[in-house]
């Protein structure tokens, strides 16, 4: 076999195994950015969950706006952190 055809053989498959790394990595990267998108729907319908539970047991108001204030903090964050993860 002519070495020429040899190292076309071998550039073909280190490219074949180029591109089947990159589409793991691309699965792995949407993988968890759509984990980081379900823990802030999580976050969120606890939230409201909570948050009409404490509206029906007459909990002080204080702790409602503390709820609220966090929950949607964290919903935030957890979209963001879910965002950039999809956009790299």
């Amino acid at each position: 076999m002519p070495a020429n055809i040899k190292d076309t053989s071998n550039f073909a498959k280190q490219q074949e195994e180029c591109r089947e790394i990159k589409a793991k990595e691309k699965l792995s990267q949407e993988t968890l950015g759509k984990f980081f998108f379900d823990l802030a729907k999580l976050v969120f319908t606890a939230m409201a969950l909570v948050g009409g539970i404490s509206l029906i047991i007459n909990e002080p108001q204080s702790k409602q706006i503390l709820l609220a204030v966090t929950g949607i903090l964290l919903t935030y964050i957890f979209a963001a952190i879910g965002y950039k993860i999809l956009k790299r």
